[in-house]
Parts: structure tokens; C-alpha cells; sequence
């Protein structure tokens, strides 16, 4: 298994709902069988430019472990979901 780090901005219209969010985030990394390491909630914060009509974000960092095979399965799974305005995800 290799190291990852990924950054998410959500909606911060959905911040009351932030916990089933990030829920369901890291029960998809640990669905595709990897590892949570590390999860930091930065709150909301304001945007370098507007995503989506959205001049705000509520930024999570997330350290985890899994087969890079699974990268890009993740990768789409976030990229659908209408709560995650941007996510990157890079190696550790």
C-alpha cells in the first residue's frame, strides 16, 4: 500500500452536514480497502477565486494508505458527489 494525501473543499452550504460528509469519505477509502491515517478538518476558509458560485469552502486534509490501483476509482467517486467542491489527491 502506498501513502496518499488529499485535500478537499465542500459546499459550505452543506457545513451543518459536514460530519456525514466526511463520513462517507473516509468509508470509501476504507471500502476500497485502505487505510485512514490522519483526518484535519480546517474549517471554512474563503476561495482564491469562486468554485462553482461559491466564494467560500470548508477544507479537509486527509492522510490515508492504498493501492494505487484504487486511485482513480476514488478519484471519480469524489469528482460525482455534489457535496466536494474540488479534490486533489497526491502521494506522500
Amino acid at each position: 500500500m502506498k501513502g496518499y494525501e488529499a485535500l478537499f473543499i465542500i459546499d459550505p452550504d452543506k457545513e451543518a452536514s459536514i460530519k456525514e460528509i466526511t463520513g462517507a469519505i473516509t468509508g470509501s477509502i476504507t471500502k476500497a480497502g485502505g487505510k485512514v491515517e490522519k483526518e484535519e478538518n480546517w474549517g471554512k476558509q474563503r476561495l482564491a477565486f469562486r468554485i462553482k458560485k461559491k466564494a467560500d469552502g470548508v477544507y479537509y486534509k486527509l492522510d490515508f494508505s492504498i493501492e494505487p490501483s484504487n486511485i482513480s476509482v476514488l478519484n471519480s467517486n469524489y469528482k460525482l458527489n455534489t457535496d466536494i467542491l474540488r479534490v486533489i489527491i497526491t502521494t506522500k
